[in-house]
C-alpha cells in the first residue's frame, strides 16, 4: 500500500497538473482540515497551513514553486478581501473611542519589538562573527522587519469565532496598520545599513518618498473606487448585483494597486473604511454579502501559505539566531503592547490578552526579506530571508491558537454573531418551550379554558392516552368554535383539536426549523422525542423574540466590556 501511495505521489509531482485540478484539491482538501482542526478546538486556519505543508515544498511537493506562481492572483485577491473587510470594522465612531489607544499601543509594540530584536540579534551576531558592521546590519533589519504582524490570520481567527469587545476592537485597528510602521522603519534601517555595510544606493529621503507614494496613493486609490462603488450600490436591490459590483470595485482597486506599485491591503482597506462609514444604510449588506463569498478564497490564500514555507538551509548558526528572533520579537510586542495599552488606559482584557495576538508574521515580512536579499546580496540579505522564512513557518502556526486562546479568556467569542448565526448554532431543543401544558384529548372545554388562561401560549399540543402527540390546538381555532357551534361547551379538545402537519426532534437543526416556519403557512411546530414523548413546542413569534432576545443580550454585554 505504501509503495502505491508513493507511486501516485511520484507521478503526480512529475506531471503537470492543471489550475483548475489543483483549486479543487486545495479547497476540497482545506475544507476537510478545517473541520478537523474546528473539532480539535484549533482554528480552522491552522488546519488549511497543515494542508499546504503537506502538499508543498516540505511535504510531497505537489504544490510546487511553478504552480505556486501560477497561483499567486489568488493571494493577491485575498489579501485584498482581507482588507476591504478590515475597513469594514473600522468605524468613525469607534476611531474617536479607541484612536488614542489604537496609536499608543500600534507604537509601543510595532518599536518593542524593533529596539529588542535589533539588540538581541546584533549582540548573538557579533558573539558568532566578531563584525560589528554585519552584527549591526543584521540587527536593524530583522528589528524592522520584526515589527510587522501579519493581519490575514488574525482576523480569520476573529471572524471565525465571532468575536466583538475591546480586544477585537484594537487588535483589527493595530493588525491594519501595524504594516505601515515596518514599512518606515525598514526604510530608515536598510539606509543606515546601506552606508554603513556599503551596499545598496537607496537614500533615506528616496524610502521615505516610496514609503509615501505607497501608503498616501493607497489610500486616495481606495476612496476613489469606493466613491464609485457607493453611487453603484445605492440604487439597487438585488443581492446578486450588489456583490457582483463589490467584488468587482476591490478587483479594480488591486488591479490598479499593483499597477500603480502602492500598497494593496491599505488600498482596499480604505475602500472598506469609506464604504461602512458614508454608506451605513447598505454597508451592512454588502460585507455580510462579500463574507459569505470570501470562505473558498480564504482557504485557497492560507493552504498556499503553508505551500511556500520551507526550512531547508538551515545552519546552526541561523537556527540560533531564529530562535533569538523569536523569542525578541514575542518578547518586544508583548511588552510594548502591555505597556502601551497602560498608557493609554485601555480596558483589562488588552492588556492582558493582547500579547497573545501578535505572533502571526508573513506577508509583509517575507516581502521585506526578499527585498533585503535583493539590496543586500551576500551573507546578510541570505540570513535574513532564510531566518524569516523560516521563523514564519513556526509563529504561522502558533500564532492562530494564540488568538483564540486570548478571545476566549477575554470573553469575546460569540458577542458578533447575527440572527442568522444564532439560529445555524442551535437545535430544536434549544428554542423549545419545554413548560407548556399539554392537552389531552379528551379535555373538556372548562379544563381548556383553565390552562389557556394561565399561560400565554397560542398554541398546545394534544396528546393521547399513551402521551404521544395527536394534534395541535390553538386559540384561534377555539374562537372559532365559540362562534361557529351552539354546543361549543360539550366539546372535547379530540373535537377542535388540528392536524399536526409538521413536527420535529430536539436535535433537528433550527435552520430546519426556520426554513419551514419561512415556507409554509404553520405558526408551531411540536417537539417530538424518539420515544413518540412530546417535549414541547416552538411557536415562530416566540422563536423570534428568544433569537432578537439572545441577541440583545449579547450586543449588551460588548457594550459592557467596552465601557469597562
Amino acid at each position: 500500500m505504501q509503495d502505491f501511495l508513493n507511486q501516485i505521489f511520484q507521478f503526480i509531482q512529475h506531471s503537470s497538473i492543471n489550475s483548475l485540478l489543483l483549486v479543487g484539491i486545495v479547497l476540497f482538501g482545506g475544507t476537510w482540515m478545517g473541520r478537523i482542526f474546528q473539532k480539535l478546538r484549533i482554528p480552522q486556519v491552522v488546519g488549511y497551513i497543515c494542508l499546504g505543508l503537506i502538499l508543498g515544498q516540505i511535504g510531497f511537493n505537489i504544490i510546487n514553486p511553478q504552480a505556486l506562481e501560477k497561483l499567486r492572483p489568488f493571494n493577491t485577491f485575498a489579501l485584498g478581501l482581507i482588507g476591504f473587510m478590515i475597513g469594514g470594522e473600522l468605524k468613525i465612531q469607534t476611531i474617536k473611542k479607541f484612536g488614542k489607544q489604537f496609536i499608543t499601543i500600534l507604537l509601543m509594540e510595532s518599536l518593542g519589538a524593533f529596539f529588542v530584536v535589533s539588540i538581541l540579534v546584533t549582540t548573538i551576531t557579533y558573539f558568532f562573527f566578531h563584525d560589528w558592521q554585519m552584527a549591526i546590519s543584521l540587527g536593524l533589519l530583522l528589528g524592522a522587519i520584526s515589527s510587522a504582524t501579519a493581519p490575514a490570520a488574525t482576523t480569520d481567527v476573529l471572524w471565525e469565532n465571532k468575536t466583538k469587545g475591546p480586544l477585537t476592537t484594537i487588535l483589527l485597528g493595530i493588525v491594519a496598520m501595524d504594516d505601515a510602521v515596518a514599512l518606515l522603519l525598514f526604510a530608515i534601517a536598510s539606509t543606515i545599513v546601506s552606508i554603513i555595510s556599503g551596499q545598496g544606493d537607496v537614500s533615506l529621503s528616496s524610502n521615505i518618498f516610496q514609503l509615501l507614494w505607497e501608503t498616501g496613493a493607497a489610500v486616495v486609490l481606495g476612496m476613489a473606487l469606493a466613491v464609485l462603488l457607493k453611487r453603484v450600490i445605492k440604487n439597487f436591490v438585488d443581492e446578486d448585483k450588489i456583490l457582483a459590483f463589490t467584488i468587482g470595485s476591490i478587483l479594480l482597486v488591486i488591479g490598479l494597486s499593483k499597477l500603480l506599485e502602492v500598497n494593496t491591503i491599505l488600498a482596499t482597506m480604505s475602500m472598506g473604511f469609506f464604504i461602512t462609514n458614508f454608506l451605513p444604510q447598505r454597508s451592512k449588506e454588502t460585507f455580510e454579502l462579500v463574507e459569505r463569498f470570501t470562505p473558498p478564497v480564504y482557504i485557497l490564500f492560507f493552504v498556499m501559505v503553508g505551500a511556500t514555507l520551507q526550512i531547508q538551509g538551515l545552519t546552526f548558526v541561523s537556527i540560533v539566531l531564529a530562535g533569538i528572533y523569536i523569542v525578541g520579537r514575542i518578547a518586544g510586542k508583548s511588552l510594548g503592547s502591555v505597556l502601551g495599552a497602560r498608557l493609554s488606559k485601555a480596558p483589562e482584557s488588552v492588556r492582558k490578552y493582547l500579547p497573545f495576538c501578535l505572533l502571526s508574521q508573513a506577508g509583509v515580512a517575507i516581502g521585506l526579506s526578499i527585498i533585503a536579499g535583493i539590496d543586500f546580496p551576500g551573507p546578510i540579505g541570505s540570513i535574513i530571508v532564510l531566518i524569516v522564512t523560516a521563523t514564519t513557518f513556526v509563529v504561522q502556526l502558533l500564532g492562530p491558537t494564540s488568538v483564540k486562546y486570548a478571545v476566549t479568556k477575554a470573553g469575546e467569542v460569540g458577542l458578533n454573531i447575527t440572527e442568522l448565526d444564532l439560529i445555524r448554532q442551535s437545535k430544536g431543543k434549544d428554542l423549545t418551550d419545554k413548560n407548556i401544558p399539554l392537552l389531552k384529548e379528551n379535555d373538556n372545554l372548562n379544563q381548556i379554558l383553565s390552562i389557556f388562561a394561565n399561560h400565554d401560549n397560542l398554541y398546545f399540543p394534544v396528546i393521547n392516552s399513551q402521551m404521544a402527540l395527536v394534534g395541535i390546538l390553538s386559540i384561534d381555532k377555539l374562537k372559532d368554535t365559540f362562534m361557529a357551534s351552539d354546543v361549543a361547551e360539550f366539546l372535547l379538545a379530540h373535537d377542535i383539536m388540528e392536524k399536526v402537519i409538521y413536527s420535529a426532534s430536539p436535535e433537528t437543526p433550527a435552520t430546519e426549523i426556520y426554513e419551514i416556519f419561512q415556507k409554509s403557512n404553520v405558526a408551531s411546530i411540536p417537539i417530538v422525542e424518539e420515544n413518540g414523548m412530546v417535549l414541547g413546542i416552538i411557536e415562530h413569534r416566540r422563536m423570534k423574540q428568544l433569537i432578537s432576545q439572545k441577541l440583545s443580550n449579547l450586543r449588551e454585554k460588548a457594550k459592557e466590556m467596552e465601557e469597562l
